[in-house]
């Protein structure tokens, strides 16, 4: 019976272990890190023409750590963690943002949050990603609306822009988180 009752809890998505705070940890690290270092591609981007669809092009990248820290936890809180803790590591390595990179963890970890939580925290595979990929479109552009000043902008580049958002973040924060969740599911270290 005993055994029974562990099972129950490695699936429970409320109950955090020692072993999920550790791994949530090394995810927030490891983003962190990348996350710094990819603030130079976005620097790169903003000093050509492109400048107005640089947030666009890079956001998914600082997006990756909540839906990783979602699917590979399967908790609920999981993806706002996981982007806090990146956000906090990525400030720490002297971001160029400061504080506000807490301020852009949280927008971007609430919007991957609300696309599992629409799936009532039951679907962490393809499905579960479609949404968080979709909410963390529509919550991080209305903040760039009201933030960055895409009101200013006409409607036909903000459509423009959320396409651009919309296709990066899906292939990044989506399949490419996909194929690493399922690249880790191979090791064993998923429960």
């Amino acid at each position: 019976m005993q055994h029974a009752n562990s099972q129950v809890a490695q699936v429970n998505p409320v109950r955090w272990t020692i072993r999920d705070v550790i791994f949530l940890a090394l995810i927030g690290v490891f983003f962190g890190i990348i996350y710094q270092l990819w603030s130079y591609v976005y620097y790169a981007l903003a000093a050509t023409p492109l400048k107005p669809y640089a947030n666009d092009m890079t956001i998914s990248v600082w997006i990756m750590a909540g839906p990783l820290a979602g699917v590979l936890l399967r908790k609920v809180g999981a993806s706002v963690i996981g982007e806090l803790l990146a956000a906090a590591v990525e400030m720490m390595l002297f971001s160029s943002w400061g504080a506000a990179d807490l301020i852009s963890g949280f927008i971007q970890g609430i919007g991957n949050e609300l696309g599992f939580a629409a799936t009532g925290y039951k679907n962490w595979e393809k499905l579960g990603l479609l949404m968080s990929t979709i909410g963390a479109t529509i919550v991080t552009f209305a903040w760039d609306w009201f933030q960055s000043g895409y009101k200013a902008y006409p409607p036909t580049m903000n459509i423009t822009l959320l396409i651009i958002r919309f296709v990066s973040i899906g292939f990044f924060s989506g399949v490419l988180v996909y194929w690493i969740r399922q690249l880790v599911a191979k090791t064993g270290l998923l429960k």
